[in-house]
């Protein structure tokens, strides 16, 4: 199978329903792939928090209607990265979306480690509490978002409920670039699982992203990188490995729980 990850430009120069329409027409183009998936907060910017408030939408708001026309006219499975959500009865969250190749809306997940230390997304957004494991043509889909990916806990409990793949939209800062490869490869070593993680390139908030889009196989190998400027890494995968990785070396037969 073939996916596709959209490694975005995101910066003040563009604005929202222009990057949106650009973006849209962008994954038309990638008809043919299986998978297409982009990073975490492309819309406003993961640093951007001056824009939060006001940019927010609902789950049917206008990035939804975009990406989902998109996964329809492309026919692909679209994990769409992750909104500002404004929730009416609550406050903002950190959501992603999964839209089906008929536009569908498959699965959302509301991050749920929130990034900045009592400030940024984690004074201005809620933290999301339920897991989210579905089922798709490519294996058991677990999905994660960026500083998620420092909790190996959070990994294996979706492991627990049967995950054979993880999608990981990010906005990882350059400065800890090392971090996001290394916990990448880990995350798909530990688990025995592909890792599929796609981050923003460009300036936003005035912190500039790591870029390095990368999908990493059970063993830890890199099956494709990014630069750091916007592109589309594309690589093909058999979602096959998982089982076959976890029958000849069966690591996880032998964990104890505790």
């Amino acid at each position: 199978m073939r996916a596709s990850l959209v490694q975005i430009d995101v910066n003040e120069r563009e604005s929202a329903p222009e990057r949106r329409a650009r973006i849209g027409e962008l994954v038309r183009s990638l008809r043919g792939s299986d998978l297409v998936v982009l990073p975490e907060l492309w819309p406003l910017g993961g640093f951007a928090y001056e824009s939060w408030q006001a940019g927010a939408e609902p789950l049917d708001g206008p990035t939804a209607d975009v990406m989902s026309a998109a996964a329809r006219d492309a026919g692909v499975w679209l994990h769409a990265g992750s909104i500002v959500e404004r929730d009416p009865d609550g406050p903002l969250c950190n959501t992603s979306l999964l839209f089906a190749p008929d536009g569908e809306l498959h699965a959302v997940y509301r991050k749920i480690h929130r990034f900045g230390f009592d400030s940024g997304e984690a004074a201005l957004m809620a933290a999301g509490e339920e897991l989210c494991v579905v089922d798709t043509p490519f294996g058991r889909m677990g999905l994660a978002t960026c500083y998620d990916l420092r909790f190996p806990e959070l990994f294996r409990a979706m492991l627990d409920r049967g995950a054979e793949l993880f999608v990981v939209p990010a906005a990882w800062p350059a400065r800890r670039t090392a971090h996001w490869s290394l916990l990448a490869r880990a995350r798909a070593v530990e688990e025995q699982a592909l890792v599929f993680a796609c981050n923003n390139a460009g300036t936003h908030g005035g912190v500039e992203q790591a870029g390095r889009s990368v999908v990493v196989d059970p063993w830890g190998d890199v099956l494709g990188e990014a630069g750091t400027g916007e592109e589309v890494l594309t690589v093909e995968f058999a979602p096959a490995v998982v089982a076959r990785t976890r029958e000849e070396f069966p690591v996880l037969r032998d964990r104890q729980k505790w």
